[in-house]
């Protein structure tokens, strides 16, 4: 009986050991509180598509209409994409191929597509009309940019009457004829009467960003490719284009954001952005030449696993300008942020709806520390009325 109960007393030990080690382990992961959420519409899926600026905008703007009261709706992506495409390739044409031409694109795409074409709902334009139940832009990528090249090089010195019709022959085939009206709710509407019955009003909001070759309080022409449109940004300075995040958020309304996601900071299936504070180990010779021999990305394991809470680096404005100078920070993802979290820390962060799909931990979401967001934005859209006073007077917005 003694040696039953030495037993069983051990295995108690062994089964408590293992459980404060679980427990340990468990207490070194992230456990994010969220402080405050938006009310936003399910996440999309973009899937194998460059758009992301059509899916974060329109999910955006839908987050807005229901801060502002308005009906749950779900609008086309490709309807906007699909504008996109077709004035996209007309400018293009215009500078003989002197100009970006694929599938990214900027927010304010979104809203001069809303302005001048309407809006339509998803059911009524899914943009699937090429045998695929997702998205899968690929093929059609390259059919479209090799039409418009040999437009540009063709050997008749001028252009033919034919070409654009021909074009949008190509966009039909694979989003489908455009809509004249359609019916929602019971209702029929033109893409005009929708958005006009929506009363969402693209003028306003504003676009930001924070970068120190151009002056600040000033609007400047953000220099990234997928800006085929031109479209201008006010400048702030960083700490004051943060302010607007908070304000922002605090009052209810949505940011659209548009930021870099290549860093090795970003972890989609752990659901967290940050930016780590990149210190070395020791090493005698010996490890500091297998150190060497490693990958980057094995590097990067051993230095950080992005599971727990880590050091940050402290980012300034002049980092961030190298940063973009550099070609370190790119344009490269757009979403949307609809809420404030913290870590067990009090770290801040960000919550983050992305558009690929429901697949990583967060069902869709993550976590940017504000670290990361200080360092790697590219720039926001957000409603006037969400700058804090004393920015809209600087921006001399009424």
């Amino acid at each position: 009986m003694k040696k039953i109960r030495c037993i069983a007393v051990i295995l108690v030990l062994l089964v408590s050991a293992g459980f404060v080690a679980a427990q340990d382990d468990a207490d070194e992961k992230f456990n994010f509180e969220i402080v405050k959420k938006l009310k936003s519409n399910p996440v999309r899926d973009q899937f194998r598509s460059g758009t992301c600026w059509s899916f974060s905008a329109n999910s955006f703007i839908e987050a807005e209409l229901l801060r502002m009261g308005k009906p749950e709706v779900d609008i086309s992506d490709m309807w906007m994409v699909r504008h996109a495409y077709e004035d996209k390739a007309v400018k293009y044409v215009r500078l003989h191929g002197s100009l970006n031409f694929g599938a990214g694109g900027a927010f304010h795409d979104v809203f001069y597509t809303w302005k001048t074409y309407g809006v339509v709902p998803e059911d009524a334009y899914a943009g699937l009309n090429y045998g695929e139940e997702k998205h899968v832009h690929g093929e059609m990528d390259a059919v479209l940019k090799k039409f418009v090249d040999g437009v540009i090089e063709n050997g008749n010195k001028k252009l033919t009457t034919a070409w654009f019709a021909a074009y949008n022959g190509i966009l039909d085939a694979y989003f489908g004829e455009k809509p004249e009206s359609f019916t929602w709710n019971g209702k029929k509407y033109t893409p005009k009467e929708f958005a006009k019955f929506l009363a969402f009003n693209p003028d306003d909001y504003v676009n930001l960003s924070s970068y120190t070759h151009h002056p600040f309080y000033e609007s400047f022409i953000l220099e990234i490719p997928d800006n085929w449109m031109w479209g201008s940004c006010y400048n702030l300075p960083l700490d004051e284009l943060m302010q607007v995040f908070d304000n922002a958020l605090n009052n209810d309304f949505a940011v659209c954001w548009g930021a870099d996601v290549s860093e090795k900071g970003f972890s989609w299936t752990k659901g967290v952005a940050v930016v780590p504070a990149e210190t070395r180990p020791d090493l005698d010779g010996l490890e500091r030449d297998r150190w060497e021999k490693l990958t980057e990305r094995e590097k990067n394991e051993k230095l950080f696993s992005l599971s727990k809470p880590i050091p940050e680096k402290e980012i300034t404005q002049e980092i961030r300008q190298m940063a973009f100078d550099n070609y370190q920070t790119t344009d490269d993802h757009g979403m949307v942020i609809t809420g404030i979290a913290k870590d067990q820390n009090g770290t801040k962060y960000y919550l983050v709806q992305n558009s690929w799909n429901t697949t990583n931990i967060y069902e869709g979401y993550f976590y940017a520390s504000e670290t990361y967001v200080k360092y790697k934005t590219m720039n926001i859209v957000v409603h006037k009325d969400a700058l804090p006073k004393d920015i809209k007077k600087k921006l001399n917005i009424k």
